[in-house]
């Protein structure tokens, strides 16, 4: 029996070559190629058939989204919060930091933080799905990889919309909960208290992530061409807004999974009107 295949999950700028373990097979070298190319360009033809029809829930959740956020941050003026305040201000302190670092050095940084998370979250995903790693180098300024016995489209792009840092600080926060009324504590550092402190670093962390995921998805990452680029991007986007959207729902006021399962049902039910009088009209037009 074969060695199981070997999956490279990079986080570098740089593109870098599916490892694959050889073994023993009585198959010949031209014949596993060929099996290799043909189970390539079904996978990539058909990824892209179902980006293409990923585009609609995108662009629904896309809508209901925009309108989330006009309805709770904006009309019930959630803007005017604290709570918000605290956010932009540690979103707009990182997002400052990262382009005057670009501007200073000419390189993005700290980017061995940014791979340290990139391939963490890929190790996670091996470990839910009862994957191996094999071998991993998460700690580098060159990119980082992780080579392991299972890969999916789910644990290839799901660093990309999986905002690692801001998770970490999620549980330390709740972990902390549990032992000490850190909500309700008015100790302070650095002139503010621990509730404060949680939005600011909600915000920073979440602007590392879009800040380092915009600026790296150009630069030929292996980890969207493994599943074809264009499904790849039409899924990191969705999820980006999936989390985007739970985010508005659970501080917004006036938002509540309800109204926003309510709101989506809605754009869906006249987006499904919208397209059956096109089809009736272009049906029309053909067989008139």
């Amino acid at each position: 029996m074969s060695p199981p295949r070997r999956s490279n999950l990079s986080a570098a700028s740089r593109r870098r070559k599916l490892r694959v373990a050889t073994g023993a097979t009585s198959e010949s070298l031209g014949g596993r190629l060929r099996r290799w190319w043909r189970r390539g360009v079904r996978t990539s033809s058909l990824n892209a058939i179902i980006g293409i029809f990923l585009l609609v829930p995108s662009g629904l959740l896309s809508q209901t989204f925009f309108a989330a956020f006009h309805h709770g941050v904006v009309t019930h003026e959630f803007w005017r919060a604290d709570d918000f305040g605290y956010f932009m201000a540690g979103a707009l302190s990182w997002t400052l930091a990262f382009f005057a670092g670009i501007g200073i050095t000419g390189a993005v940084w700290p980017l061995h933080v940014y791979v340290l998370s990139h391939e963490m979250t890929h190790a996670v995903w091996i470990w839910l799905a009862r994957g191996r790693v094999l071998e991993k180098k998460i700690w580098a300024d060159d990119g980082g990889y992780i080579v392991t016995d299972t890969n999916n489209f789910w644990i290839a792009l799901v660093p990309y919309f999986y905002p690692f840092y801001s998770l970490v600080v999620v549980v330390c926060y709740s972990v902390a909960s549990i032992f000490y009324d850190v909500a309700g504590s008015t100790a302070t550092f650095l002139l503010m208290n621990p509730l404060q402190w949680l939005f600011f670093l909600l915000g920073l962390t979440w602007a590392f992530h879009l800040t380092f995921t915009i600026w790296m998805i150009p630069k030929g990452q292996s980890d969207l061409a493994a599943h074809g680029t264009f499904f790849s991007l039409v899924v990191i986007y969705l999820m980006n807004v999936v989390f985007l959207s739970l985010a508005v729902i659970v501080v917004a006021e006036g938002v509540s999974f309800e109204s926003f399962g309510r709101d989506l049902y809605l754009n869906t039910e006249d987006f499904s009107e919208w397209s059956w009088r096109i089809i009736r009209a272009l049906w029309g037009k053909i067989f008139a």
